[in-house]
């Protein structure tokens, strides 16, 4: 049997109720811009992935369990229903979710990835933050420099370093639990497991400079949610809410409001 865990979120806003699910070694302060512009259409709830932000960690690491995290959260909520919306790992969790319980998902937006299985790109990221001592180093910045030579995009290590924290003692760690996301990561790779199709409105959003959606994956996609749509935004990448914010939001509200 799976068990959940209670995930640590955020909420803001008024009218139906909105997930929003971060990408792989990100937290719900991905979303913060996003959700201040959406706040004043719906309740936004913004989660913590297991083993990231502030939510606990665990051990085991897949998107079974992440699917049944997201289920134990809104049962806790008492939240029968609601949109959701992932992007990256979150856009896995969210399909996983959506295919395992169709009855709690009106409408589902995946942004910039599909159900297939990725190559590992992330595990010499993985392996670089594997390879710091953290205690030999005193600052943000000393962590930063020591990253460089395995992490030369600024970007990048600006977003790892947001993983970085400095407890009660004075001394750096991570928020996240970094080695058992490095365990697990291979399952993180990996192609949802769809028990069903979801036969509910789906968005699939993609950043024209991206190639984490190909043409050739609109077929597999649409085999597990036949009434997905796929929306490109040409000006963006992976990271299509923060490259494009005001077009991203454009289609997200748009589909959300079409057919209420």
């Amino acid at each position: 049997m799976v068990i959940g865990m209670r995930l640590h979120f955020q909420v803001s806003g008024e009218g139906f109720l909105l997930i929003l699910l971060h990408g792989f070694l990100g937290s719900l302060d991905n979303w913060r811009a996003v959700s201040k512009r959406l706040e004043g259409r719906y309740k936004v709830y913004s989660l913590d992935l297991r083993n990231h932000g502030s939510s606990p960690h665990s051990g085991v690491m897949n998107y079974a369990v992440m699917a049944q995290d997201l289920c134990e959260f809104l049962n806790e909520h008492r939240l029968p229903s609601a949109f959701v919306l992932g992007h990256s790992m979150g856009g896995k969790v969210a399909m996983q979710f959506a295919t395992d319980f169709p009855n709690r998902v009106e409408k589902l937006i995946v942004v910039d990835i599909t159900p297939k299985e990725y190559k590992p790109i992330h595990r010499p990221i993985l392996n670089a933050l594997l390879a710091l001592d953290l205690k030999t180093y005193k600052s943000f910045g000393e962590v930063d420099t020591a990253l460089a030579a395995e992490v030369p995009e600024v970007p990048v290590r600006q977003f790892l370093l947001k993983n970085l924290t400095r407890g009660k003692d004075g001394r750096l760690g991570w928020r996240i639990h970094l080695e058992a996301i490095a365990r697990n990561y291979d399952d993180l790779t990996m192609a949802i497991s769809p028990q069903r199709k979801f036969d509910h409105p789906v968005c699939f959003i993609r950043g024209g400079r991206s190639n984490y959606i190909e043409e050739s994956d609109v077929p597999m996609i649409r085999e597990a949610f036949p009434q997905a749509e796929i929306k490109t935004i040409v000006n963006a990448g992976h990271w299509v809410h923060v490259d494009a914010s005001e077009e991203f939001l454009k289609v997200v509200t748009e589909f959300l409001k079409t057919g209420d």
